[in-house]
């Protein structure tokens, strides 16, 4: 997987765009950071996963799931894209959409899943 392929289903969902951030390339939802691309081009720092989540996936897959000594102390997982399929990084990146998306959005998208 690569981000354009994270870009191109992420960018099906409301209110989400792409964007910079530290420049790299990024995807915001209402002008909040959803993902963005670390330097290395391969990996994606996906915010919001709490650092016991993140101990548990760093310790189950850990050619999938890291984080570096700049990362410790925040609730982010770096997410290594060559390794990872869409079934794995989809519902990181959904569960931090619906958190920052409008309650609008949300419904919006609901109602087109459950057609």
């Amino acid at each position: 997987m690569t981000f354009d392929d994270v870009r191109k289903f992420a960018l099906t969902w409301p209110e989400v765009e792409d964007g910079i951030s530290y420049g790299t390339p990024a995807l915001k939802v209402r002008k909040k950071l959803l993902a963005r691309l670390i330097e290395d081009g391969d990996s994606l720092v996906m915010p919001d996963v709490p650092i016991d989540e993140r101990a548990m996936l760093v310790e189950s897959q850990p050619k999938i799931f890291y984080f570096t000594d700049h990362y410790a102390d925040y609730p982010i997982v770096l997410i290594r894209l060559s390794k990872a399929k869409r079934a794995i990084v989809e519902p990181f990146l959904r569960r931090r959409w619906r958190a920052l998306a409008s309650k609008t959005a949300r419904a919006q998208y609901d109602a087109r899943e459950d057609v």
